[in-house]
């Protein structure tokens, strides 16, 4: 029975993070020629292919996303042994990685990371960028988790696993003078200037049918694809704002910005995601499982709240 060179399978583990040769060899300080060497070795001595060349960059086969996580656990226990070795003050610290679209709302990822932001034992970095790119690095292995109010495009090369972990409600929010006092929400939208998401978004679309549907022909101040630029918008009073409840939630509560109405039937689902691993990260498990925990709480919240409403609607019964 061989037994597994370490030293081949530290050369796989800096490939399968770069996701390039020269990169990889850049940071083990030795020659492209060399990793590559190494690399075949290991595969030699697994029986599998590890890597597929796609241009110049080296993308996992199902194999190699396998042999990741096990390179992930040894190295990250080697990374332990090293710590406990210098004593107690060198405590472990855990690493997040997390992606979130640029133009994603960022009162919902303070609110998703919150549970681990601030702990002594916890790094997390964020990287933002669009969907594509962002994709690729968590493909990569460069991110442990996506967020985002999108999918991207999954395939067998790419089978991705999507939470939904927030939905929030889609509001028409404005400053109050502009909203008055007793404005139905329908002639607000017939009136008055809009900022909204662009028209290659969902929540855009739900907007158009739901205006179609009500024979409004809305007129549109702004249109940005950046939950941050709408809010700004907003706030500045360019327009009524159309925008998901949780990214204004500062300016509602200070009252610089006034919910005209929530929207009928619309809403934004936010979603962390993730790539199948047999060791999934412990840090991202915990915080899908606490918005799952709070978004089903949020539902219930929703539905005891109808509930109540259609009892106060409905006509009593009975003689006096």
């Amino acid at each position: 029975m061989s037994h597994l060179n370490y030293g081949h399978l530290q050369y796989f583990w800096a490939v399968a993070r770069e996701g390039h040769l020269t990169r990889a060899a850049e940071s083990l300080h030795v020659s492209q020629s060399a990793v590559s060497a190494q690399i075949r070795r290991l595969e030699a001595a697994l029986g599998r292919r590890l890597f597929e060349r796609v241009g110049r960059r080296m993308v996992l086969t199902t194999a190699g996303r396998q042999a990741l996580d096990h390179a992930d656990a040894i190295f990250g226990i080697g990374q332990r042994l090293q710590r406990a070795m210098r004593g107690p003050e060198a405590a472990a610290r855990q690493v997040l990685r997390a992606g979130a679209l640029s133009t994603l709302s960022r009162n919902f990822q303070l609110a998703f990371l919150s549970p681990v932001l601030g702990r002594d034992d916890v790094t997390v970095t964020i990287r933002t960028g669009p969907l594509p790119a962002l994709a690729r690095m968590l493909e990569r292995h460069q991110i442990d988790v996506l967020l985002a109010n999108g999918l991207p495009a999954r395939d067998d090369a790419a089978p991705w696993l999507a939470e939904r972990v927030a939905s929030q409600p889609v509001s028409l929010v404005g400053r109050p003078d502009r909203v008055g006092r007793g404005r139905d929400w329908r002639r607000l939208i017939a009136k008055e200037p809009l900022v909204a998401p662009t028209a290659d978004s969902a929540l855009r679309a739900g907007f158009d049918l739901l205006t179609s549907r009500l024979g409004i022909v809305p007129t549109f101040a702004a249109e940005v694809d950046d939950m941050a630029m709408l809010r700004l918008l907003a706030r500045n009073d360019v327009g009524l704002g159309v925008v998901p409840s949780i990214v204004v939630r500062d300016e509602l509560a200070s009252g610089m910005l006034v919910e005209a109405a929530r929207l009928p039937e619309l809403h934004e689902d936010f979603y962390a995601v993730t790539l199948p691993r047999e060791f999934p990260h412990p840090l991202v498990a915990s915080l899908t499982s606490a918005a799952r925990t709070q978004l089903a709480g949020a539902a219930a919240g929703t539905r005891a709240g109808q509930r109540a409403g259609t009892a106060r609607r409905r006509p009593r019964s009975g003689t006096r």
